[in-house]
């Protein structure tokens, strides 16, 4: 069963550590420490409850359900094309980290509402987290495949704390507001580049 669960939180990290909305997210909250608690328990919690539904059986009804998929593919384009014009608008007037307050927050509600956008209008969640894991996981028997999902949630606790409370390492480094341009720029491109992938494909 341990070796089942190690498969799993192999998988898991393969399909979550990629540059990506979500992780991109996750990294700005942790380099200006706003909410990043939220932010990684909801991430986390999100990936569990996903994973969950994925071995429980849901892949089989989303395959079954391509509408669903189409409009949360728009929907998720149309946000994250949003969101990248809004680093983009960060990106241009720039940003600095303050190391005593961190940068300046936003609420808790935006910082919610902006993590559970990314985390449940994406396709690729229910393509790779729910119907992919939950394929791998079914390979493993009734009682295996529950103990590959316990390590593939395990692996999403752990890459999003890393994530959030790793980086505030970074912290001297982003407390130069070039610094702060390159990254809205990079979460600019990556976001769009993403939206172009979701509609395109």
């Amino acid at each position: 069963m341990i070796t089942t669960a190690a498969t799993g939180f192999a998988a898991g990290l393969t399909l979550i550590v990629a540059i990506g909305s979500q992780n991109a997210f996750v990294l700005r909250q942790g380099l200006r420490r706003s909410h990043v608690v939220l932010v990684v328990a909801v991430c986390a919690l999100s990936d569990l409850l996903l994973i969950g539904l994925g071995v429980g059986g849901l892949g089989a009804l989303i395959e079954g359900a391509p509408v669903l998929l189409e409009v949360i593919r728009w929907a998720g384009a149309a946000f994250l094309t949003g969101y990248a014009v809004l680093a983009a608008r960060r990106a241009v007037r720039g940003g600095t980290l303050d190391a005593a307050g961190g940068a300046a927050t936003t609420s808790w509600r935006a910082a919610l509402g902006t993590c559970l956008a990314l985390t449940w209008l994406n396709p690729h969640v229910y393509l790779d987290t729910v119907l992919l894991l939950g394929s791998l996981a079914g390979t493993h028997g009734p009682t295996g495949r529950w103990w590959f999902a316990a390590g593939a949630g395990l692996g999403s606790i752990v890459w999003f704390t890393a994530l959030g409370a790793g980086a505030r390492f970074l912290a001297p480094l982003f407390a130069r507001p070039v610094a702060w341009r390159v990254l809205d720029a990079l979460i600019a491109v990556v976001m769009l580049v993403l939206a172009v992938l979701l509609v395109v494909r």
